[in-house]
């Protein structure tokens, strides 16, 4: 199971990543990892929100959530801005080069402490940065799909209503992505509601896992929840959905939207059915709750479909957000089919 959650928190001036690293240095001990990792996951928080600040002042936020690989955790950190972004990123990650007058190392010290590193950038539109760092050796990904997400509250929350989770086994891959109704802890015990009643019975298909969260949740306010089983073996996805949680598979060139029905997982569900749709050649599914506008292309992106799924679901997040809910995305595609 994929550890989701996390927090985001803005950057504004250099004082900001005291806050970055103490919140990560946090959630690295609270995983377990030990002083070396803890320290490496410190250090990158501070390099990724030093470098924001300097380059992007205002207009950036620094996403920390855990992350996990089998039995393996992990801090992620996402740094998504929308500031003038990079013309050239490998000349900015070698050490000297620098916009700011500043040594120039923050990048290439950012991608060196982290076990995994990402970058995408678009100049005008703003850069996102990804850095993990595991406890331990979590080994290389024994699954065919990768996957990745962002979940960020309400601005003002401090609980985000919205959840999301992943379930691998061999070729097959099992995504959720639950919307609680409203924002705030309400909303919060609905959605971890229906993806704990998901991580428990991950084995099952789409609709009969609507049907478990659905007497799952009962007790609370209730929740839109989208399934999704990527089955590579028979090259399809079966999908099912109830309420405004929306799903789109993209290949170039061509975005479908997968039947989502009416209704409410928890209060008010009739007979859900599953739908089978087949997987293109190249695919990206990208599920995400209504605080994420749904005009979005991933055409309107050059190379983005090769970034780390996290990645594409941070820019999606940081274009798209409407600002007045909580927002989710979830973000698969097939590992090497790029």
């Amino acid at each position: 199971m994929e550890v989701t959650g996390g927090f985001a928190l803005s950057v504004t001036d250099p004082s900001g990543a005291g806050d970055v690293r103490r919140r990560a240095a946090s959630l690295a001990q609270a995983l377990g990892l030990d002083e070396t990792d803890a320290g490496r996951a410190a250090l990158a928080a501070t390099e990724a929100a030093t470098n924001l600040a300097k380059h992007a002042p205002g207009v950036g936020v620094v996403i920390v959530r855990p992350c996990g690989r089998g039995a393996a955790r992990g801090v992620e950190l996402l740094a998504v801005d929308r500031g003038q972004g990079m013309r050239n990123v490998e000349q900015c990650l070698a050490d000297g080069f620098s916009t700011a007058g500043s040594p120039g190392t923050g990048l290439g010290a950012l991608s060196r402490v982290s076990d995994e590193f990402d970058v995408f950038s678009t100049p005008g539109k703003g850069t996102i940065v990804l850095a993990r760092v595991w406890g331990g050796e979590p080994g290389a990904p024994d699954t065919a799909v990768s996957v990745g997400g962002v979940s960020v509250a309400k601005p003002g929350q401090t609980v985000c209503g919205d959840h999301w989770s992943v379930a691998h086994s061999g070729r097959r891959c099992m995504l959720v992505c639950a919307d609680g109704l409203g924002h705030g802890p309400d909303a919060a015990v609905a959605a971890q509601g229906a993806t704990r009643a998901f991580d428990e019975h991950s084995a099952e298909a789409p609709e009969r896992l609507l049907e478990r969260m659905h007497g799952a949740i009962r007790h609370t306010r209730g929740a839109a929840v989208s399934v999704a089983e990527i089955a590579l073996d028979a090259g399809v996805v079966r999908y099912a959905g109830v309420g405004n949680v929306s799903a789109t598979l993209w290949t170039p060139g061509q975005s479908r939207t997968l039947v989502t029905h009416a209704g409410i997982v928890g209060s008010e569900m009739r007979k859900v059915q599953a739908f089978e749709t087949a997987l293109p050649n190249p695919w990206v599914l990208v599920m995400h709750s209504d605080g994420i506008s749904g005009r979005w292309s991933l055409d309107a992106y050059p190379g983005l479909a090769r970034r780390d799924p996290a990645v594409i679901a941070a820019v999606l997040y940081r274009d798209f957000c409407r600002g007045s809910d909580d927002a989710t995305v979830v973000v698969a595609r097939e590992v090497g089919a790029w």
